[in-house]
């Protein structure tokens, strides 16, 4: 019997040029967009909502459909004039490359299903051990969906290697500024709240060391087990780097592990300025990175690197029956046995063929622009009697509010025209721009990592949010 999926030569042919077209016409005149779109769950239903047809469509009538709903109906997180949380700058060679590795569904799970893949994660993850000076002989990682799962991989790791199988006394330590996904891990694992120590941070937002340095001896006075410490390498929030060579002294001292969440930072390690902020980084046990995010890659590819590969493989290899023969030697490796996928997409392929199409130069230049955009946005909003800095440019992260100097304006008021401020811009579509907290703060964040934003359009973003200020304090008035 015919398979009812083929379609011609000439259907496929058809068919793929048109996704194509669509797709560089994206990345052609996306700046010509709005980069935010909003729609209610009704809206949505109205569109979408349909139980599954028993008879098929034509494939050009669903790929119509798709694109007249489905592609307006997302943010644009590559566009220029995207701010908030970490846009996703992507590049069209690393989406040409993931349209081949799924279009020939290749499996990156075990070497003898494709030797090149393993292969290609082998190359680029050995690219990244010696950006940021860990052991290449030794060292290893894996490609994961995204920072969350590096976070949750590291820890299943530090938790193996110091604690063994009973984990019941261990204690972990983070700061407020961490990530949530170490949270969402740490709760994953099984810890208990008492088990887990998130301590506040200093007044630029970087890990306290004073109260760290108490908390350890405190929980080793009362007999518990501190086994790790996770410093960030640019928060989400600000881009502050935690004092990570005094955070690795702590750790070799006391025996604990080192793991470093640099899904959003440690990218700068390409730029002079970043690489160093970043000193110490080399230190840690684990390290997670996230190229879909200042790598330019679109999503989905995370990172972890470890300073010993066995680490991994000691903690996720398992032998089931019917793998006994796809087990090559100690040189191929088998990426299953080294995360908790079996089933894996081949995500080493973007980054590979987009380093070695634009090469790493290209990659350096466009972060240290990103640095550099975020240092004069900072000298703007200096010289204006509205804007105040609350947290100054730090790896490409920038927060601000608006708090005029000819204005008396009450906490609670300027808490409330900020985030109005950012809830007319984002409503007007013209920019994706909203807030953050910050010493108990409503503020307004900016995070510049696309290299096709310009000052152009962040000062055209000020003059809307100026503008919107004044409309508000007019209505105030009122």
């Amino acid at each position: 019997m015919n398979s009812p999926f083929e379609l011609s030569k000439e259907e496929m042919q058809s068919y793929g040029y048109k996704i194509v077209d669509i797709i560089v016409n994206h990345f052609t005149n996306e700046e010509n967009k709005k980069p935010v779109t909003k729609a209610s769950r009704e809206e949505m239903d109205s569109i979408f909502l349909s139980e599954a047809p028993e008879k098929g469509t034509s494939a050009d009538e669903v790929l119509d459909f798709v694109t007249n709903n489905v592609l307006p109906n997302s943010n644009i997180s590559s566009h220029p004039k995207s701010f908030s949380f970490v846009p996703g700058p992507s590049n069209f060679i690393s989406a040409m490359a993931d349209s081949l590795a799924t279009g020939f569904n290749i499996f990156s799970g075990g070497w003898i299903v494709s030797p090149a893949a393993a292969e290609l994660e082998i190359v680029t993850l050995n690219w990244l051990l010696k950006m940021f000076n860990f052991p290449v002989a030794e060292g290893g990682g894996i490609f994961t969906s995204g920072g969350s799962m590096a976070n949750l991989t590291a820890l299943v790791t530090a938790r193996r290697v110091k604690c063994g199988e009973d984990f019941s006394n261990a204690v972990i330590y983070l700061s407020d500024q961490a990530h949530s996904s170490n949270i969402k891990a740490i709760t994953v694992l099984g810890f208990k709240k008492d088990q887990v120590k998130i301590l506040p941070t200093d007044l630029e937002f970087k890990f306290s060391i004073n109260k760290l340095k108490n908390e350890i001896a405190k929980d080793k006075l009362e007999g518990k087990k501190p086994f790790c410490i996770i410093a960030s390498a640019g928060t989400t929030n600000t881009g502050t780097v935690d004092p990570l060579d005094t955070l690795a002294d702590i750790c070799e001292k006391e025996n604990l592990w080192f793991h470093i969440d640099g899904a959003y930072g440690a990218a700068a390690i390409l730029s002079k300025k970043g690489s160093r902020t970043l000193r110490g980084i080399e230190r840690a046990d684990s390290l997670t990175v996230d190229p879909h995010k200042w790598f330019f890659q679109p999503y989905e590819i995370g990172c972890l690197l470890v300073k010993d590969s066995s680490w991994l493989s000691g903690t996720f290899s398992e032998k089931p029956e019917y793998l006994r023969d796809i087990e090559g030697n100690e040189s191929e490796i088998n990426f299953y046995d080294y995360g908790i996928q079996l089933t894996r997409r081949f995500r080493a392929l973007k980054f590979y063929m987009s380093i070695k199409t634009f090469g790493l130069e290209a990659f350096k230049k466009a972060i240290t622009y990103n640095i550099d955009l975020a240092d004069k946005t900072e000298e703007i909003l200096r010289k204006s009697t509205d804007w105040e800095i609350v947290s100054p440019a730090t790896l490409a992260i920038i927060n601000f509010r608006y708090n005029p100097l000819d204005k008396n304006l009450s906490e609670k008021e300027l808490d409330t025209l900020n985030q109005e401020i950012s809830t007319r811009v984002v409503d007007s579509k013209e920019a994706f721009l909203v807030t953050t907290i910050l010493q108990n703060q409503v503020v307004i964040r900016m995070c510049l990592i696309n290299p096709r934003t310009t000052l152009k359009h962040i000062q055209d973003t000020l003059k809307e949010c100026d503008d919107f200020a004044k409309e508000i304090l007019l209505e105030w008035k009122k």
